[in-house]
């Protein structure tokens, strides 16, 4: 697995690799605090950041696919948001996507959380591992492709 880290700052690779044995499985990760990097190293396209920005479910998406593509991954991970003290284009604190992207699927989930800035972002690592887990699990009890609906989705219907 691969991950792609805005507001988490790399501690999605930090809670992964604190297991033992997990050299096995973790390829890497980027930290893509900037908006650039994201453009320029995870290769998320220009015109999707400028028409949803990068705090949105497909700028997650196609962060976990650029993490999986360029460290050669089964499994991309990321997170993106406002982990505060202050809103960020327009979205409120607390405002993070996350997403787990691999070779049967993709799946988002659009989460508001609340507390401190450090509360935000430890709950972020907790919502990306528990959202990998959930796909990982429907996969092993089903072949074929991930059919997650992600919160936005639920919300409407």
């Amino acid at each position: 697995m691969a991950a792609a880290e805005s507001l988490t700052g790399g501690l999605v690779c930090a809670a992964l690799t604190e297991v033992p044995g997990s050299s096995t499985v973790v390829r890497g990760g980027v930290v893509s605090y900037a908006t650039g990097v994201k453009r320029d190293v995870l290769g998320v396209p220009a015109a999707l950041l400028e028409a949803h920005g990068a705090v949105s479910g497909p700028c997650a998406l196609a962060m976990a696919d650029g993490a999986r593509r360029l460290l050669g991954a089964d499994w991309g991970l990321a997170t993106t948001g406002v982990a505060g003290p202050d809103p960020s284009e327009g979205h409120p604190v607390g405002t993070v996507h996350v997403a787990v992207v691999g070779e049967h699927g993709q799946v988002h989930r659009a989460l508001h959380l609340q507390g401190s800035r450090r509360q935000v972002r430890d709950a972020t690592v907790t919502q990306v591992l528990e959202l990998l887990e959930q796909v990982v699990r429907q996969l092993s009890v089903g072949a074929g492709t991930v059919e997650i609906r992600s919160s936005e989705d639920a919300k409407e219907g």
